[in-house]
């Protein structure tokens, strides 16, 4: 009985598609982006079929111009096809005939179109079967009114000679490579001993019997003299030199067909990992039973899964494909249940694949999750179980949570916890789940960290909060920070440098406003009456207490404050440095009018906060200010689209609608100019350039797509 209704329950999303008017959803999803259109070409596998090491994830370049199609992963080389048709070889996307154009982009599926010869016309789809396994599927037809001979060159390219050949499978048609997949990273190298391979195999095959295959040292350009080689030479062979061993630079097979007019073939090839201690043989078994399946399956799955998200009419296309995008984004860094946890959980990035983003969830990289709801609000529930299920007794969400346990990075002798988002982001979760079991397991655990923030984050308990004694990562700065840091330069050491933990910190205080009156929000839908007003009475108290202490009418502006002394000075130091957290006294609804007023004024000037691409971190008045974006975790000028976000939501709280609006373009500016440069969403971005440095495709940054749609359905 137990299983007839696991089933029952399972099919429901299928039963609620099949309600609808599916060619609706497809039609809804259905885009035409060309090279330069702001689209996300990162895939990766489904989170039922995703493991957290030994991960694949691939981006796709349809739009350089100067390679051919070509999926990447990080640090596992390239795979790719070159085109000869009639003896023409066809290398490059800039060469083609009908250049690419996507139709379709999910999480872990792409679907386009192109020709790469006149007369030749394919249909592409690319799909990111599991963490180990990767297809390239093809429908090649000849559009013409002759016949051409098409040979396909399928390619697997690391780019240097740690490529080595095992064998040929001459039974399965594929090559068995090995190759050392490096840890380092420029920023947080991955740490092997968790169980990131390094030491893997490859096997790369076609599901159809190839003509030939081959392995070889060198680039593309060496490759086209041996597919081309001189009509007069004594050497002439239409075949790949069939190496079975060897260090190589990449492999290749090769494919051949002639098409009649009219006449059309359908080819996969597969790229499958392991490490190298797992068996092989089991690799190559999982790709063969995927050979010839069906893709149709995957492709509807991803019609249901979209089939949830609000249906906005946009007024651009850059606005829709930066919203359709957020999602796949989101989704692209879910990973099942595993380790210590028995929930779905996310990482920062699939791909690039760095350490300290990989492998816990932070509280204010979950704010992401506010978006992510409107796609799987289930799943985006279970992320914030994450954290309710390994919450200590004493009530702490520490600074990480994942499949690694609790951590807590201890310092002093006290836990570190992280921006305290927890109970707004679970409030807003559950005005689109509409799960009273989630609110209500939400709320009990939103209050016991409440208390614990009260009871340690308050330790001169005077009614406002100090970051903890590892604050240089508790207070989200992390870098290059005007208040909390001492040097210009961070030359001194963690203790020495950052000092919020001896300030009575704005950003902190108005964080626990926002909660109090999140929980006070999830008790009156729970009936909670009396705990409601428990927590309103808690939020407008240190309300009271952020105008007292907090603000500063000769500049009009809300800033930290000495915690000895409650003044605006730290030794020599002034503290009136204006931060992109003075405005979150609207995002916590806790400026008065009139200094909402003169809030406004200071964001709304362009020698101040309102540049080009959105609201920077610090004032471009100070002196520390930087417009550029080149190395990661700035807190001195570069845009971060949550905390924009923030002021936006707090605009609209205070009903300048039409600010908001126009804050809302800025960042979608941003985020629409890198997608159409690069197809990457990054860490943050620069309110004055358009050249970034930093970590790419961070899942924080799907935070777009609820802008979105809270701009349409104002």
């Amino acid at each position: 009985m137990k299983r007839l209704v696991f089933l029952l329950i399972s099919w429901l999303p299928v039963m609620t598609m099949m309600a609808q008017d599916f060619k609706t959803v497809e039609g809804y999803l259905h885009i035409n982006a060309k090279a330069d259109d702001p689209l996300y070409t990162t895939y990766a596998a489904s989170m039922a079929r995703s493991q957290l090491y030994g991960d694949k994830a691939y981006k796709m370049d349809y739009y350089s111009g100067c390679r051919p199609v070509s999926y990447s992963s990080d640090q596992a080389g390239t795979m790719f096809c070159i085109w000869k048709v009639d003896q023409v070889a066809i290398q490059k996307t800039g060469e083609y005939f009908e250049k690419p154009v996507v139709h379709f982009s999910f999480p872990d599926m792409a679907i386009l179109e192109y020709g790469p010869f006149r007369g030749i016309h394919v249909k592409e789809t690319f799909f990111v079967y599991s963490s180990t396994l990767a297809m390239v599927d093809m429908e090649v037809k000849n559009t013409d009114r002759i016949s051409h001979d098409v040979a396909v060159y399928p390619i697997l390219e690391t780019g240097n000679d740690s490529l080595g050949i095992e064998r040929y499978d001459t039974i399965l048609d594929g090559y068995l490579t090995r190759r050392y997949e490096s840890p380092y990273r420029l920023i947080s190298s991955l740490r092997a001993e968790y169980g990131y391979p390094t030491r893997v195999r490859d096997f790369f095959t076609c599901n159809l019997k190839s003509y030939s295959h081959g392995g070889y040292s060198g680039n593309m350009d060496d490759f086209y003299n041996v597919i081309k080689t001189d009509f007069y030479s004594e050497k002439r062979t239409d075949s790949l030199n069939m190496r079975s061993s060897g260090l190589v630079d990449f492999v290749a097979l090769q494919l051949k067909k002639r098409l009649n007019p009219g006449e059309k073939v359908t080819f996969r090839y597969l790229r499958g990992v392991k490490a190298i201690q797992e068996d092989a043989a089991n690799m190559v078994r999982a790709i063969d039973s995927v050979k010839n399946f069906m893709l149709k399956t995957y492709y509807e799955d991803n019609l249901i899964l979209f089939s949830r998200i609000p249906r906005i009419n946009f007024k651009t296309t850059d606005e829709k494909l930066a919203y359709l995008s957020a999602f796949n984004l989101a989704r692209g860094c879910m990973y099942p249940p595993s380790g210590k946890t028995s929930y779905n959980f996310y990482v920062f990035s699939r791909n690039p694949l760095w350490g300290w983003g990989h492998g816990h969830q932070v509280l204010h990289e979950s704010l992401s999750m506010m978006a992510y709801s409107y796609l799987d609000p289930k799943s985006a529930q279970g992320s914030q179980r994450v954290y309710m299920e390994q919450q200590r007794e004493d009530g702490l969400i520490a600074y990480r949570h994942g499949p690694r346990g609790l951590q807590d990075y201890p310092h002093k002798d006290m836990s570190t916890t992280s921006a305290p988002f927890f109970s707004w982001i679970n409030l807003e979760i559950y005005e689109v789940s509409r799960d009273r079991q989630f609110l209500e397991d939400a709320y009990i655990s939103g209050s016991r960290y409440v208390e614990w923030l009260i009871r340690n984050r308050d330790t001169d308990q005077d009614g406002t909060f100090e970051w903890g004694p590892y604050g240089i990562i508790e207070n989200v700065r992390d870098w290059y920070n005007a208040v909390f840091q001492v040097s210009a330069e961070r030359y001194l050491d963690v203790d020495k440098e950052d000092i919020s933990d001896e300030l009575e910190c704005l950003d902190l205080t108005l964080m626990v406003i926002k909660e109090e009156r999140s929980l006070a929000k999830m008790a009156k839908f729970l009936g909670k009456e009396a705990e409601s007003q428990k927590w309103m009475s808690l939020a407008n108290k240190t309300t009271g207490l952020v105008n007292e202490r907090m603000w500063d009418d000769s500049t009009g502006f809300y800033y930290s404050i000495n915690k000895k002394n409650h003044s605006f000075h730290f030794m020599t130091r002034d503290l009136r440095r204006q931060e992109i957290i003075g405005f979150l006294a609207l995002w916590a609804e806790a400026a008065p009018r009139d200094r909402a007023a003169r809030l406004v004024e200071a964001l709304t000037d362009t020698t101040k906060f309102w540049r080009r691409y959105g609201v920077p971190t610090l004032s471009v008045q100070d002196p520390w200010y930087s417009p550029y974006v080149d190395y990661c975790c700035k807190w001195n000028g570069p845009v971060w689209l949550l905390w924009d976000y923030m002021v936006y939501d707090g605009l609209r709280s205070y009903q300048y609608h039409d600010l908001a609006s126009q804050l809302a373009h800025k960042m979608l500016h941003a985020v629409a100019l890198q997608l159409s440069k690069n197809h990457n969403y990054w860490e943050s971005y620069s309110p004055d350039n358009e050249s970034l440095n930093c970590p790419p495709n961070y899942i924080w940054d799907s935070i777009i797509a609820k802008m979105l749609v809270e701009e349409y359905q104002k």
